[in-house]
């Protein structure tokens, strides 16, 4: 009845979303971890492909660290290590990323949304030159940053009915490949497309005030505020990266970000269609 209740309350206030929205580029970083729930994987993919139906250009972009360590654990590469929660990437686990991402993840989204009615395409960042950057330091090695984003086979994905869906692996200026945090290249690519929403999908409910406080979830984020959270420590190491691909996706022009629990039903809809929203919101 509960659920009966909610979907309800979605249909009656969906209308003049609907209206404002349509045209709308929305872009949609899905989490490795949120990822691993297959009944939460389906209820995300069909959210998705409702709001292409009613006149949303929907964007995937996602990352895939389980799998990663999965591959690399088989391949016998070892223990993963990270500086400031980004991974360590020399040329072999570079090329483990790659498999694992391009490869492998990519690729069941894309059958994934098949299986529900819809098209989709996947892309490398290194299609179509589509994300170029460079390496972040000689200590993290094959980590990158974004300089410029080219986005045009992903318009051109979406003018043609398909659901773009996007692993943050770039090109550096040589053409070899850098690994990108999915959280920075969905900012980046929202920027490039004048995105109207970022939504950053995790397993957690939204920003905390405090992460030991469950009860401390913050449904309104300022900037210096957010700011303030990361340079004070109040920001988890894990939410760090998030919020500062926030920062970037708004100061882009993006309209505004919302951080959401991919596991939770309906998430996508419920935030984008009513009243009440759910999760953190960060705007301009």
């Amino acid at each position: 009845m509960e659920q009966a209740a909610l979907a309800g309350e979605i249909l009656n206030q969906a209308l003049p979303y609907i209206q404002r929205f349509q045209g709308s580029t929305f872009v949609i970083k899905y989490g490795g971890s949120a990822m691993q729930d297959r009944p939460s994987l389906r209820g995300v993919i069909r959210n998705v492909l409702l709001l292409q139906l009613v006149g949303i250009r929907p964007i995937l972009v996602h990352g895939g660290g389980p799998e990663i360590d999965a591959l690399a654990e088989r391949l016998g590469k070892g223990e993963r290590r990270s500086i400031d929660g980004l991974r360590v990437t020399d040329e072999d686990t570079m090329e483990i990323v790659e498999m694992a991402l391009a490869g492998k993840a990519n690729k069941a989204l894309v059958a994934e949304v098949q299986a529900c009615g819809g098209k989709a395409i996947g892309l490398s960042g290194r299609d179509g030159g589509l994300l170029v950057g460079e390496p972040i330091s000689e200590e993290l090695g094959r980590v990158g940053r974004i300089l410029h984003v080219h986005p045009e086979a992903v318009q051109m994905a979406c003018d043609h009915g398909f659901v773009p869906i996007v692993c943050p692996i770039a090109s550096d200026s040589a053409g070899s490949a850098l690994n990108v945090n999915a959280d920075s290249a969905a900012a980046a690519l929202a920027g490039a497309l004048g995105a109207r929403k970022l939504f950053l999908l995790t397993d957690t409910a939204g920003v905390y005030g405090d992460p030991s406080d469950r009860e401390s979830l913050i449904s309104q984020l300022g900037r210096s505020e957010a700011r303030a959270m990361i340079t004070s420590g109040r920001a988890s190491r894990g939410m760090i990266p998030k919020i500062e691909a926030a920062l970037r996706a708004l100061e882009d022009g993006v309209e505004s970000v919302h951080f959401v629990d991919g596991g939770l039903p309906n998430a996508l809809l419920i935030e984008v269609f009513t009243d009440r929203g759910i999760g953190t919101m960060m705007s301009r």
